[in-house]
């Protein structure tokens, strides 16, 4: 096989709430082809763009999340344009959507009746709660699914409100999980020949990430609160310090006693201290203590030499020093450091994709998934606005230059 998705076809009907779902499987290999309204997606509007233009062939959002897609334009709930996608269904396997609850059933694409047209067609539908339950036909924006599956209640500084992380994250969680659905999906299918519908919830996938406060609850009874550059969970309402100042930038330590203390590497940075000569009598015992029995007030004590002991370091220092003494310090990578990381060109994680519209090329991330049996697929731009509608109208469906023609002038595609 040339690739993991090879002759697996695609429809991503999905706008930014589902668009990562198709990028993963057309990163596999899969022939992902984006339908767009006639005039192009709403998500071409999302910044920021190239060179700060704002065009709907320049957003860099619509770069990011569509690489490797075709694309083509097409009205699916006009007269016109239902027959046709429907014609795309027959030579399809896979359908991912992130329309509202309904919206499917509506104009008559809901999985009933796409499956008596291809029973082997899987459904993937993203949404923001679920096709079920009483908040199934209410909207949400990354903010509000961040808040409402309690994850906006664990980010940022204790003595200050909920800040939601500045990069979207629910939706982006929710198009992970419906890419590994839909490849269950997909397994299940070649064993079964039976297709089926996947429903995901975007509230539930970052429940999902609430984890940790479980078994703080049910450890100590206590409710898992903001806590910014600390840890808390170690200890009964302790604040242990994981981010910490460094000579140019941050890095990311925790401390660990007790009998973790030499698998985390506390112990060596204890040596460390110690050949400093700064440090306390707390550190000298880590070993020894029961951290659930620190107060805050010694525990706070012993990690004072520590901040002393990074600020005369820079964050590669640190790191070099780290791994000499088997000590866990990480640097706290800025966009540019990451771009620049000697690790990831090592691996090619870094491809260069044309864009001949613009007349030059852009670094993409590439597959942070490797297969032994298969190359890794190459990178092609997102689509344009109905790039590719001749080549599926006309080569795959047959139909006619007059007919796409009458199709455009309708505004159907």
């Amino acid at each position: 096989m040339n690739s993991l998705l090879e002759d697996i076809r695609v429809l991503d009907l999905t706008d930014e709430k589902g668009s990562l779902c198709g990028r993963i499987l057309a990163e596999m290999g899969a022939d992902v082809i984006k339908v767009e309204k006639p005039g192009g997606d709403a998500s071409r509007k999302i910044g920021p763009f190239y060179h700060d233009e704002p065009d709907p062939d320049k957003s860099l959002t619509w770069f990011a999340y569509n690489l490797n897609k075709r694309g083509i334009t097409l009205d699916i709930a006009s007269n016109n344009g239902w027959p046709i996608f429907l014609k795309l269904i027959k030579k399809a396997d896979i359908v991912i959507e992130s329309f509202p609850v309904g919206y499917m059933q509506q104009i008559g694409l809901d999985y009933i009746v796409l499956k008596t047209i291809n029973p082997r067609i899987i459904m993937t539908s993203i949404t923001p709660f679920g096709q079920t339950g009483p908040y199934k036909d209410f909207v949400a924006s990354d903010i509000v699914v961040q808040a409402m599956s309690g994850y906006l209640h664990l980010c940022g500084d204790p003595d200050q409100a909920p800040m939601r992380i500045s990069i979207p994250q629910a939706y982006l969680h929710a198009g992970g999980e419906a890419a590994t659905a839909t490849m269950v999906a997909l397994y299940h299918r070649e064993n079964s020949g039976e297709g089926q519908y996947v429903d995901v919830s975007a509230q539930q996938s970052m429940v999902r990430n609430t984890v940790n406060a479980v078994p703080l609850w049910l450890t100590y009874g206590e409710i898992l609160e903001r806590s910014g550059a600390f840890r808390v969970g170690l200890g009964k309402n302790l604040r242990a310090r994981q981010t910490w100042a460094c000579k140019d930038g941050f890095v990311n330590f925790l401390f660990v006693a007790g009998i973790l203390a030499s698998v985390a590497g506390s112990s060596g940075l204890t040596d460390w201290l110690q050949e400093e000569g700064i440090a306390t009598d707390y550190e000298s015992r880590l070993k020894d203590f029961d951290i659930s029995k620190f107060t805050q007030e010694e525990w706070e004590e012993m990690e004072a030499p520590v901040a002393r002991l990074f600020l005369k370091y820079t964050k590669q220092e640190l790191f070099d020093e780290g791994n000499k003494r088997r000590v866990s310090i990480c640097p706290v990578h800025s966009p540019q450091e990451v771009l620049d990381y000697p690790q990831l060109e090592a691996r090619g994680f870094w491809t260069e994709v044309r864009h001949e519209e613009l007349g030059s090329s852009i670094k993409y991330p590439g597959s942070c998934i490797r297969f032994s049996e298969m190359p890794a697929p190459g990178l092609r731009r997102a689509p344009l606005i109905g790039e590719h509608n001749m080549e599926i109208y006309r080569n795959e469906l047959g139909l006619s230059a007059a007919e796409i023609s009458r199709l455009q002038k309708l505004n159907i595609i």
